[in-house]
């Protein structure tokens, strides 16, 4: 990490294919000595991750385009253009989910850094295997334990 200034522009960053969209880190931990990260978030129609919870981690979403909605144990909120979603740490499970009718742009930044890592990783799983007919779940549950994460199953909220 530098005292310097740094700018990116909106064609920096590296882009990742992550649960049914694409992530750009931004600012990866490796360039903050792990203080924090910032990804940018696609999010189509009907994608988001499924339910988790990382008890180290708080996330701060900020609703950059689209419209998104945000599930937590303390219920769901809709959060649309210029909204602000805050995941404190502690483990708190929670994901999101566009269902709206047009794709959807977060802001994410993570404190400590260390989600950009796992997002890393996991892409270059599905990469290594897209040609391969095999269920990754387990990889990525693995994977996901590896950063101090616990995935849950799509319907979590419906049980």
């Amino acid at each position: 990490m530098t005292n310097n200034i740094r700018t990116i522009d909106n064609n920096e960053g590296r882009k990742l294919n992550i649960a049914g969209g694409e992530y750009r880190i931004i600012i990866s931990g490796k360039e903050t000595n792990g203080t924090y990260a910032i990804i940018e978030m696609t999010v189509p129609i009907g994608a988001g991750p499924v339910p988790h919870s990382h008890p180290d981690f708080e996330e701060t979403f900020f609703v950059l385009e689209g419209e998104l909605t945000f599930k937590t144990e303390n219920g769901s909120y809709t959060a649309q253009k210029g909204a602000t979603v805050s995941i404190p740490k502690g483990g708190i499970i929670h994901n999101f989910k566009n269902n709206s009718n047009k794709t959807a742009k977060l802001l994410c930044t993570v404190v400590p850094a260390g989600l950009d890592d796992f997002f890393v990783e996991v892409n270059e799983l599905i990469n290594k295997n897209q040609d391969k007919e095999m269920d990754l779940k387990p990889s990525i549950q693995l994977i996901s334990e590896k950063y101090g994460q616990k995935l849950y199953n799509p319907n979590f909220w419906d049980l």
